[in-house]
Formats: structure tokens, sequence, C-alpha cells
């Protein structure tokens, strides 16, 4: 018993994702767990509305970066626990940053990164030159969700267990607004507001828009960024998305919708919160002591109607693209063009990719960034399948919301 006290006191390394409600419920389990050394990454500064359950944080402390205030505070309110502050994106970590580690807890909010964090981890496991996995290189990953009532955690062993990316046709697709639709016959309140914020952003580009922009830009002064938690900016937007919702005749435009539109608001419960922290910290506490089995490998929590819990092994999907990366296998009609298939990466309850790049052996067939390339690239989006690839190449796809160096290939039947 002492022995693994020692261990978590003194050799073991913790890096906490996140500093919101989840990640303040983590950072104080894993102080009065016994874990000594303790990092926190997080590039949010605190805001008012923080201070209902995000319990780290002061009202003197709006304005700040949520990481520093919360490592200041436990470390002052737990002797002996050094909690080290990171405030940037996780994206701006290397693999060196990340092979410090003992255990990745993961207390985020949005899928995207932890998306980008799970195929990390998947990609720094080595191998000996017969495939076996070196126990050495494999950082555990507990991931912890929450949403109102719900919530969830789960043990990631990489090359062991289920990953994150297995589970991803678990979650809705996510919403992409057509530009043309937006920009040209708006339907729903939600175009409206699409489009201020298009506007915005200089992805449309006609005197109307151009005017929007410009409106921000003489309202918030050159070089503003758009601050999706300023009210300011966000009262902007929804003055705007008003105008144009009665210019054809759509009604519906709401403050709180233009904050769901632009914020892809979750909302938050502090018990859901301490109750999956509290299994998080729990199964992090397992997975280094052996001191129990951990997870295996999915907890779920409701409390909607009442508290109600389950646990589930996550299967290992033979198609994942980051724990089982084998060549998927996709059927396509010769007529449909690049763009269609394009429109499939993103919708694919499986990749539900975002921006998705896309070249075969010896040929860049559509590439997002740099400018230049896309630029030179886009007008293979206009055509058919069957005019540049043969039924059989494979084709590769890369795409921003996996780490460098991660990349899908999937074998084309044209049909």
């Amino acid at each position: 018993m002492q022995e693994t006290r020692d261990y978590i006191g003194s050799q073991s390394r913790v890096l906490v994702i996140g500093a919101g409600g989840l990640g303040c419920e983590l950072l104080k389990n894993l102080a009065l767990s016994g874990f000594r050394s303790i990092d926190v990454i997080d590039l949010d500064t605190i805001d008012v509305t923080n201070l209902n359950r995000q319990f780290l944080f002061r009202q003197k402390d709006v304005g700040r970066m949520k990481a520093e205030v919360a490592a200041e505070f436990i470390q002052k309110r737990v002797p002996g626990v050094s909690v080290t502050a990171h405030t940037c994106p996780i994206q701006e970590k290397d693999e060196t940053f990340y092979r410090q580690f003992s255990v990745v807890i993961a207390g985020l909010d949005n899928i995207k990164a932890r998306r980008w964090m799970n195929s990390l981890l998947h990609q720094m496991v080595e191998t000996d030159d017969e495939g076996n996995v070196d126990p050495d290189s494999v950082i555990p990953l507990i991931d912890g969700g929450t949403e109102a009532f719900k919530g969830q955690a789960r043990v990631i062993l990489p090359m062991a267990t289920s990953c994150f990316e297995c589970s991803m046709d678990s979650f809705p697709p996510q919403v992409h607004f057509p530009l043309c639709t937006v920009a040209e016959t708006p339907r729903k309140p939600d175009h409206c507001i699409a489009y201020v914020l298009f506007a915005i952003n200089k992805s449309l580009s006609n005197p109307e828009a151009d005017r929007i922009h410009e409106g921000f830009v003489e309202k918030f002064g050159a070089g503003t960024k758009l601050d999706k938690d300023d009210p300011a900016h966000m009262r902007f937007i929804f003055e705007l998305a008003k105008d144009r919702a009665n210019l054809f005749h759509i009604e519906g435009v709401t403050y709180m919708l233009t904050m769901g539109v632009v914020k892809n608001i979750i909302p938050a419960v502090a018990s859901t919160n301490a109750i999956i922290a509290g299994a998080c910290v729990n199964e992090a506490f397992k997975v280094l002591s052996w001191s129990s089995q951990s997870l295996n490998t999915y907890y779920m929590y409701n409390g909607t109607t009442g508290v109600y819990s389950y646990t589930f092994e996550y299967g290992r999907k033979p198609d994942c693209p980051v724990c089982n990366a084998e060549e998927l296998r996709w059927s396509m009609d010769a007529e449909e063009t690049l763009q269609a298939l394009m429109d499939r990466l993103m919708s694919d309850s499986t990749l539900q990719l975002e921006k998705p790049s896309i070249a075969k052996p010896g040929l860049s067939l559509y590439i997002q960034k740099p400018e230049a390339l896309r630029k030179q690239t886009e007008a293979n989006l206009s055509k058919k399948l069957g005019d540049i690839l043969e039924s059989g190449d494979i084709i590769t796809v890369t795409d921003p919301i996996y780490p460098a160096g991660q990349n899908i290939s999937i074998i084309i039947k044209l049909d």
C-alpha cells in the first residue's frame, strides 16, 4: 500500500485536458487522491458565467486564463501538490510533451479535440518487428464527458481497447450549413445566423456580406477576431441575423438560438460533473496502481429521471481508421464527382471529417491548405470520379481533426 502511495505521489505525472466544469472537479479529486505532479492545459479565459459551477474561480479572476488560476488555487489549497499550467491549444504540443505523462484525463467539451488527442496517443504507440506493442509506450486515456444530467467515462488503452474513434457513429454528424443555401435561399433562422457568422469571418463575398464585415471592423476595431464569449459580439450577430430573417420572412431568430448556433452550447450541471470526474480519477488511480481491475471500458450515467448508471465494453471497430488502420473499401458511381466523395467523407457516420484533403499516389486531387494548392486543385471537385480514378485506386485522406502523419486509406471501387 505504501508503495502505491509513493508511486502515485512521486513517480506518476498526470495531464488534465480542460479546466472548465469537469476539469475543476478532476483537479480537485486528483490533488485529494494523492497525486502530486499534475499538468493542466486549457486555452480559455474565465467568464462570469463560469462561476456558478467552476468552483476554483472567483469574481476577481474573470478575464484570466483558466489553467493558470486553477493551478494557483490547487497549489494554495493542497500543500505539496505541483500543478503546471499550459495556456495553448493541445495541438501546439508535440509528442515529446505528451510522452512525459503516465495518464491523460480529458475533460473536454468538444469532439474535435477528443478525436485529436485519441489519435495522437495511438500514433505514439511503438511496436517491435513482429508487431508486438511496447507497453512502455502506451499512455492510457481516461475520457470524460457531460451534457446536462447525462455523462460518461471510459478507459482507453491505446491498441488494447476500443478507442474514441470507434464510437464516432454514436455521435450525430456535425451540422454543416451549405454556403449556397445560406447566401441565396435561407429557409431557417439558423441559416440567417450562419450568414452573419460567415460574413464576419469573410467566408462570403458579396456586397451585403462585405457590409457586415466592415460593420464588425468599425464597431470592434481592425484585427479584432470574433469572440464567442463576448456578449457584445453575440449581440452584433443576433441583431443582424434578425434583419436578414425579416428580409426573407423567417421567424425564430432569438438570442439563445444565436448563441446555440455560434457556440454549439452544451448544458452544464455541477452534480453531473462531480460524478463523472469522480469516476475518471478513480479509473486513473486503478490504471496506475493496479489496485483493482480498470473499467472495461465504458461507464454511462443518466440522472434525467432518477439515478441510473450502466457499464459495458465498447468493442473495437474492425474498420476504425485509428486503432485498426486497414484500408476502407467504398463503392462509388463513376459518374459521381469528386465533390460527392468529399461530401461523403464529411457526412459518413464513422469518419465525420471536417476539411478533408484527398490524394492518390503521385497526384493531389484536392488539397485544402495552403490556399495556393486549394486554388490549384479545386477544379477537380467538379470532375467525374471515372475521369480521375481507376476502379481499385487507393486514395489517401488527411484532415485537421487528426495529428500530422495520421491519414486514412480508402480503396475506391467504381460502379
